[in-house]
């Protein structure tokens, strides 16, 4: 090997070297975001205060389940004295039909893109071809949702991965419903606890799931706060490309300390790489 190729070798080994060193560290959540029903009783007792917390930890994006007395002008104005956005929020499916307007309304003022249906009620899921007819609401409520220039989208419990009627009601909805009009916020700690995997839905559907929740899940299963040392393979998640992941929501259902779970998943999920 002459000198000119030996050079020209060492060359491109560094650009090759540098340019796997800037994507592995572009591979990463740029905003960590929470849903606060984590803090649901903190926000009741003091909003303000616990938003601030909330952004103190380093939350850029925060997912509302429940406003609190608050109107949405008034939610608004708070996010921006603390320095956050809300991308989406929560609503369960008392609020499909003539209630829909008042949610567009209230997420168009507060400057969200996104309206999630949070769970379907039992009495609206038992009955036989419930889930047909779910998946007809979503459709509408996707189309005018989408009219009103935002995102309808529905996040999954356990129960979905449950056979109904020959099939998984997951699927189901994913196949009934539009993609354009009705996408999912997968919550990553349910559907592994109903034994689903991910990885698979994102390959089947890709660019169906903008939207996630977060959750640590033990060696044992219950839910715990995020980190390295959970059930779930974050990073092999976070890296498959084709579920279209935008927003990752912390969450724990009910912790002890609800801050400190927050904190302690935001510290992993902020330094991460994958």
């Amino acid at each position: 090997m002459d000198r000119r190729t030996f050079l020209g070798t060492l060359t491109a080994a560094g650009i090759l070297s540098r340019r796997l060193s800037w994507a592995a560290e572009n591979h990463r959540i740029a905003k960590v975001g929470v849903q606060l029903y984590t803090v649901r009783d903190l926000m009741k007792s003091d909003f303000d205060g616990t938003l601030a917390k909330v952004a103190g930890i380093g939350y850029k994006e925060v997912e509302f389940a429940g406003y609190f007395d608050h109107t949405p002008e008034q939610v608004k104005a708070s996010l921006a004295k603390v320095g956050m956005v809300s991308p989406s929020a929560h609503f369960d499916s008392t609020y499909l039909g003539d209630k829909w307007a008042g949610v567009i309304e209230s997420a168009k003022a507060i400057g969200q893109q996104y309206v999630v249906c949070s769970f379907i009620k039992e009495e609206l899921r038992k009955e036989p071809g419930s889930w047909h007819r779910i998946a007809e609401t979503f459709n509408k409520t996707g189309e005018a949702s989408k009219k009103a220039g935002l995102q309808f989208a529905y996040h999954n419990h356990t129960f979905e991965f449950e056979p109904t009627e020959g099939q998984l009601p997951y699927d189901s909805l994913l196949k009934e419903t539009d993609p354009n009009l009705v996408k999912m916020e997968m919550d990553l700690y349910w559907a592994t606890k109903a034994g689903a995997d991910p990885i698979a839905y994102f390959n089947r559907y890709p660019g169906r799931f903008p939207l996630v929740h977060v959750k640590g899940m033990a060696q044992d299963g219950s839910m715990t706060s995020v980190g390295a040392d959970n059930k779930i393979d974050w990073k092999k998640i976070f890296a498959d490309p084709k579920g279209g992941i935008q927003h990752y929501f912390v969450e724990h259902d009910n912790p002890a300390s609800p801050l400190d779970s927050i904190r302690s998943s935001y510290e992993y999920l902020s330094h991460v790489r994958f």
